[in-house]
């Protein structure tokens, strides 16, 4: 069975450009990587979760904002690893200097049988479109087009 996330592709109009909200992933292994590590808020559905529900709920969960406004669909991608993710975008405002995200566990440093805690995201900021591209992970970029798109047609 295919993975399937959902998230939230918070954008907003600053000084008439667009811009994008990413999540840097935290935790060692993402510590000194950038360029193409940078991701949309997403994740996994509970049981019976209609998608929006999950993408709203992830995006409250990694940034500590939730995102109530009108969703536009930016539809699937399929990842390189094999996962789907499904995305819409919202108009919002968030100050990245208020992230609060959740954590997760790892034995860490490897074989070490220590246990430590790392926010799921340790950083977010607003980046241009064009900035946005050599931010994202690669299989995420599609949306940034499919948004650009859909403003464009508006």
């Amino acid at each position: 069975m295919v993975k399937r996330s959902a998230g939230i592709l918070l954008f907003r109009d600053s000084s008439g450009r667009l811009e994008v909200l990413l999540a840097h992933p935290g935790g060692p292994l993402w510590a000194k990587k950038d360029e193409g590590a940078w991701t949309i808020p997403k994740g996994e559905a509970h049981v019976d979760e209609e998608p929006l529900a999950t993408a709203r709920r992830e995006f409250a969960e990694e940034i500590g904002y939730f995102p109530a406004g009108e969703a536009l669909t930016l539809g699937e991608l399929r990842q390189p690893s094999g996962k789907v993710v499904e995305a819409w975008a919202v108009r919002g405002d968030f100050d990245p200097a208020q992230l609060v995200s959740n954590s997760f566990s790892m034995e860490w440093p490897p074989r070490s049988k220590r246990m430590q805690e790392f926010p799921e995201v340790d950083r977010a900021a607003w980046f241009p479109l064009e900035e946005a591209r050599a931010k994202l992970l690669k299989g995420q970029v599609g949306f940034l087009d499919r948004l650009e798109r859909a403003l464009a047609g508006s």
